[in-house]
């Protein structure tokens, strides 16, 4: 078995096209190291609805040329089996090792394929290559990027002509594509053909980001900024300049790319320590809201001041912002479907209700959300936001923070805050909590043991209250597709007292496998209904204390 894992080892070595896997491989071999060559290959990267992630490195388990360039050869494939036989790739990527690399390797492809592919001016925000899909009336596009994953990893996500992320049955499509693909050297790969576009195609999106601001609103507002290593400054900075925004302060050990993410463990603004440097700066520069971006510029996050607080400022939940985005959206005469993911707050039907607005639930990541009919707005609790879908079709960080800084303009301007703002919607909607538990861990089995043990033995009650139904989401319905998931709604027992979370009624846990990274997540709401501002304090430490028993006894049933 060693002499055969060795043998394909080095058929890989004899076609990888990049002399930087080349010799990490051949230092395997020559080492002999047997259990890091047997990881390697212990199968391929699956593609799939995300596309392909993980590791660089050599071999068919990481990202690296060889790999992505017989991805591009079954996208490629397919786009002609599709009848796109000429039709344009437009292809963008962010700053990570070897993103250039990959991008130029697809645009070589496609070229070779009979298609015609198109290069982004440099690294940009993967909202830039979703709007110049349908901009350049392109048949695919690209992106390679790995989001906010670790340094070490990178990623290639696929869009079709349609400006959205690939879904079923498209991607078991191009999959079999690629698995068809047999030597690299059968791949024809001319050394040009292609283009690189100029700045205009940056122009028209930061055109097209003047559409989610209303005319005439107040533009006040000061705002500090950090792209976390990643592409978004330029783009982001440029786009507020325009609409006409006092310059954000950008946090300055953040402001370039740098593919080492040196001043963070992860570079996601959720991560434990990520927003430290920007509310260092933030303690400095008094501003009145934080926004970040993470490295490819789709997810937004917010901050605000916390007085009293160790940090002096607080990161808004994704829902807190999809609510707010929400709200002021409505308050502004948006039209149109509100629409948001299973994992995310209830409260988003709530709002929609109120404006008697259409409203739809999917399931996670936007090329679900993309697919709602008559969208207007759609955001997932993630930090993900697509605020202009008529613009780009996915999440977009850069149009999501000017709406954001648009929305903390105009209440600064009446004297009031987006926290101010936050205890209007709980007052007149309920106060929705929101928590997560997750677990990150080395062995995938430990996600498959999880979800297993609950399927096995479903919890009855958790955290004093009472499980009322238990969806195995993997079966799907009428509205939702089959995804490995389960949802659990709860309630208050029969007849239950006062106590520390008494007017807490009802609660929503979704757990599932993470479709990114190797994490097991949990997604917990507490819904406690108030009848006024007076009442916020007793009920958000009531919603905490259930949130707190929910992660405990969710953690003990799961196992993790």
């Amino acid at each position: 078995m060693e002499s055969a894992l060795f043998d394909r080892a080095r058929s890989w070595l004899a076609e990888d096209p990049d002399p930087d896997t080349r010799a990490e491989l051949g230092k395997l071999l020559d080492a002999g190291d047997t259990e890091e060559i047997a990881a390697r290959f212990a199968g391929t990267l699956q593609f799939g609805t995300a596309g392909l992630r993980g590791e660089l490195g050599a071999g068919p388990m990481r990202m690296n040329r060889a790999v992505v360039i017989r991805a591009a050869a079954g996208l490629a494939g397919y786009l002609r089996g599709q009848g796109q036989a000429g039709g344009l790739v437009v292809i963008g990527y962010d700053a990570r090792y070897k993103s250039a690399d990959f991008a130029r390797d697809t645009a070589a492809v496609m070229v070779g394929a009979g298609l015609r592919a198109a290069l982004l001016p440099g690294p940009l925000p993967t909202p830039v290559l979703a709007f110049a899909i349908r901009h350049l009336g392109a048949v695919a596009g690209v992106e390679v990027t790995a989001s906010h994953n670790p340094p070490r990893d990178n990623g290639y996500k696929v869009y079709l002509g349609d400006g959205a992320q690939i879904v079923p049955p498209a991607d078991g499509g191009i999959a079999a594509e690629i698995a068809a693909v047999a030597a690299l050297d059968d791949v024809p790969r001319p050394s040009e053909g292609w283009r690189v576009l100029g700045d205009e195609v940056v122009q028209a999106y930061l055109a097209r980001t003047d559409a989610v601001l209303t005319d005439g609103s107040p533009r006040d507002v000061r705002v500090v900024y950090t792209p976390m290593h990643g592409v978004g400054r330029t783009t982001l900075t440029a786009a507020f300049e325009r609409a006409g925004f006092p310059a954000p302060v950008v946090v300055p050990e953040q402001a370039d790319p740098d593919p080492d993410f040196p001043t963070v463990a992860f570079p996601n603004p959720e991560e434990p320590g990520a927003m430290d440097l920007a509310f260092a700066t933030a303690r400095e520069a008094g501003p009145d809201i934080v926004i970040a971006n993470d490295p490819d510029a789709d997810r937004c996050a917010v901050a605000v001041p916390a007085p009293g607080t160790e940090a002096g400022w607080r990161m808004l939940r994704g829902d807190e912002v999809g609510a707010l985005l929400a709200t002021h959206l409505v308050r502004t005469g948006a039209r149109g479907t509100l629409a948001t993911t299973i994992v995310s707050s209830s409260l988003l039907s709530r709002i929609a209700a109120s404006a008697r607005l259409p409203y739809e639930e999917t399931l996670t990541g936007f090329k679900w959300l993309s697919r709602a009919g008559g969208l207007r707005f759609a955001y997932e609790e993630a930090l993900g936001y697509c605020v202009d879908p008529d613009g780009v079709r996915d999440k977009d960080g850069i149009t999501a923070a000017l709406l954001v800084a648009e929305l903390a303009a105009t209440l600064k301007a009446q004297g009031r805050t987006l926290t101010d703002l936050l205890d209007d919607i709980a007052v007149e909607h309920g106060l929705h909590a929101t928590d997560q538990l997750s677990a990150r861990v080395e062995d995938l089995s430990l996600i498959s043991d999880a979800m297993r043990r609950l399927r096995e033995q479903p919890p009855v009650e958790l955290a004093g209250l009472v499980v009322t139904s238990a969806d195995d989401l993997s079966r799907g319905s009428e509205s939702l597709p089959p995804t490995d998931g389960l949802r659990y709604r709860l309630a208050a027992p029969t007849g239950s007292g006062a106590g520390p979370a008494d007017g807490v009624r009802s609660a929503r846990v979704v757990v599932r496998p993470s479709g990114t990274e190797p994490k097991i997540k949990c997604y917990l709401e507490v819904v406690v209904e108030v009848a006024s501002a007076n009442e916020l304090p007793a009920a958000r430490t009531a919603a905490d204390t259930v949130l707190a028993a929910l992660k405990t006894d969710l953690a003990a049933a799961a196992g993790i």
